[in-house]
């Protein structure tokens, strides 16, 4: 036969199959190789068998630049073979892959202590990773899911030793990623029993990966303390900012803490060192915070009429002119509230480099300088809250960081130099 007729013949009857509907298995029942696959397998044709000039070519499907469409490639019967060869051995193998993917079977999970008190929904979407969050909504509604055998909606929340039956549920395999090292880290410990952890962060450690951060406080205890199955933030703090970092131990603990800062139970109060002049001894701000992002995509606040409701009680500690050693309690917490509200009053934070100025804190971090820091002033160094499980008060406090101490040492210094 003439290979232009092969190719005729190979197009209609065997390179290009109608594609099956996808079926259960997430998978294509039909296979198709690409250019590339065949470029790489398919070996020209001996010197006498290439095509002459105007000799006919076989349309192939396949990838060229990221974009399916349909390529050319000689029809030789040595080219024709070859293809027909190795579309035989690709539909082997690959519906090998089909055969052998693990048939997903029905889960009974026994609630324990690190999942009591979740929700329902967000269980599932911890145990099932890489499932839709519409496909887990959707297996709640139509009952799949059921609690002690029994039909619950997405609002229940797990009891201990509860019996949790998932259903089947298949998904495509994740591609494999490189997980970043996270060195594991342990931290100055404040209080802890089995249900909290209270530690003291040192300035310029993130609590958590993301934003362009690998890893974070979190991370690190979570790889320096295998043993806890459950370990989670119960607030946040400012990379650049320091003190005290309040995690649970146990789902309870988390729920109840989050219920004190829902319902403002929590006394949380922070030290910051002001530039500029600050009279009053004691002085509420109430400037609503607006988030936004500028232009080279980093995430800022500012105080705008339609933000959110913020309030910030300050009150003076002492006063080394030009600068004032502040106590900031918070009523509200939002995002960066303690400097945007400073910022606000015209007496930003010493160090801040988000809203501070930027002049000064270049000079105080210069090598020598004194009075000098090269960190944003700013200490999370009280904190009080019952209890969440022993129903007891809790009082923590944390000493300033050195760095902040030794400014501060410095700025005492020049204020006695200055009097008569």
């Amino acid at each position: 036969m003439e290979p232009g007729l092969i190719a005729k013949k190979f197009y209609n009857h065997q390179l290009y199959p109608r594609p099956a509907r996808c079926d259960r298995s997430g998978l294509w029942a039909h296979f198709l190789p690409t250019l590339r696959d065949v470029r790489a397998l398919a070996a020209p044709g001996s010197p006498d068998e290439q095509p002459a000039r105007g000799a006919s070519k076989i349309p192939f499907w396949g990838m060229h630049r990221q974009r399916w469409g349909f390529g050319m490639i000689p029809a030789t019967a040595t080219s024709v073979g070859q293809i027909i060869f190795i579309m035989n051995e690709l539909g082997k193998s690959r519906q090998k892959m089909v055969s052998s993917a693990p048939t997903p079977q029905v889960r009974l999970v026994e609630v324990d202590d690190g999942s009591a008190g979740q929700r329902i929904d967000n269980f599932l979407l911890r145990e099932c990773k890489g499932v839709p969050k519409s496909h887990v909504y959707r297996i709640l509604r139509s009952g799949e899911v059921r609690v002690n055998k029994g039909r619950i909606d997405a609002s229940y929340r797990l009891v201990l030793g509860d019996i949790v039956r998932i259903p089947p549920v298949r998904v495509a395999a994740p591609a494999a990623e490189i997980p970043a090292h996270v060195p594991a880290a342990t931290f100055p410990v404040l209080f802890e029993d089995d249900y909290l952890m209270a530690i003291d962060k040192p300035a310029g450690v993130a609590v958590h990966g993301g934003s362009g951060v690998s890893f974070g406080v979190i991370e690190q205890l979570r790889r320096a303390l295998p043993h806890l199955k459950f370990l989670e933030l119960v607030h946040r703090l400012d990379r650049e900012t320091s003190g005290i970092l309040l995690l649970a131990k146990k789902r309870a603990a988390l729920v109840g803490m989050h219920e004190q800062i829902r319902h403002n139970r929590m006394d949380k109060r922070y030290l910051a060192c002001v530039t500029g002049e600050w009279r009053d001894r004691q002085r509420a701000v109430k400037a609503p915070l607006y988030k936004y992002v500028t232009a080279e995509g980093e995430r800022r606040v500012r105080v705008q009429e339609d933000g959110q409701v913020s309030h910030t009680v300050f009150r003076m500690v002492e006063s080394l002119p030009p600068y004032t050693l502040l106590e900031a309690e918070l009523k509200t917490g939002r995002t960066h509230q303690i400097r945007v509200h400073l910022a606000h009053c015209g007496t930003p934070i010493v160090g801040d480099d988000k809203y501070g100025d930027f002049t000064l804190n270049k000079t105080l971090a210069r090598p020598g300088a004194r009075p000098g820091i090269k960190r944003m002033f700013l200490h999370a160094w009280r904190l009080k809250f019952t209890h969440p499980v022993l129903d007891t008060p809790i009082a923590l406090q944390a000493a300033l960081p050195p760095e902040c101490e030794q400014f501060l040492n410095q700025l005492r210094g020049a204020s006695a130099d200055a009097k008569p």
